[in-house]
């Protein structure tokens, strides 16, 4: 009975998520359209519809760390990805306008692929051209002064160890343009769509900010050293608040 319940509170949610990407397309992609400077005005609207989404689907946020982030300033924010949730905690928690990678698969989605792929650079992660070219095209939001969100496990984490092993994307894209890292980790997606399901419940995710890491000036072990501090300090953080 309970499996039922869920099923259809999940299929409520989808549609409600359907409806609001339906009605805010417009509105988040006019001004991207129409002006370089649309940033503002699209992430108001993309709030907008992650905040609705998340209200009418029962599901709560609470935020931790927001000190630690200069709005003015540029940085690349990497999360743990346990879940499809996270895509709407993205925007809603990071007080910027921000870039993001993401699966090219994604982009196939109607309306969700036009929208998301005004603001998202789209990867195929078994391809290494793909990969390199979109690491070139972060490295000018960057230079633009915006910041940019990297999962830097590659892939949704549905397994039992806290962190997927990191790759290098992000910190050398970290040293190369001298951008700090910004780690945040997200606790509780998992228990809103567990890990491996598709199945949805109400509940509350919090959100934790670190303070930012320091891009070390470039060197041969630069990246290894900065990837291998930022997991530790994304795994401390995950542990000290699960």
């Amino acid at each position: 009975m309970i499996k039922l319940f869920q099923w259809i509170y999940t299929l409520y949610s989808v549609l409600i998520f359907v409806v609001l990407m339906l009605l805010f397309a417009l509105p988040i992609l006019l001004p991207l359209l129409v002006s370089e400077r649309g940033d503002k005005p699209a992430f108001f609207f993309i709030r907008i519809w992650a905040s609705s989404w998340s209200f009418l689907s029962g599901v709560r946020y609470e935020v931790h760390g927001l000190e630690n982030i200069a709005r003015d300033k540029a940085y690349i924010y990497i999360f743990n990805h346990r879940s499809f949730v996270d895509a709407p905690v993205i925007p809603m928690t990071i007080p910027q306008e921000i870039r993001a990678i993401g699966k090219k698969e994604l982009s196939k989605i109607p309306v969700f692929g036009t929208v998301i792929g005004r603001l998202a650079v789209w990867v195929d992660r078994s391809d290494a051209e793909s990969r390199r070219l979109s690491l070139e095209r972060l490295v000018q939001f960057l230079n633009q002064g915006k910041s940019v969100v990297v999962a830097p496990e590659g892939t949704r984490n549905d397994s039992q160890e806290t962190l997927l092993p990191f790759q290098k994307g992000a910190f050398r894209l970290s040293v190369d343009t001298g951008t700090p890292i910004l780690p945040m980790a997200i606790i509780g997606a998992d228990r809103v769509m567990a890990r491996g399901s598709l199945l949805l419940s109400p509940g509350k995710v919090r959100i934790y900010f670190s303070s930012p890491i320091t891009a070390p000036p470039p060197s041969e072990t630069a990246v290894g050293d900065l990837m291998e501090k930022s997991r530790n300090r994304l795994e401390a953080m995950i542990l000290a608040h699960e």
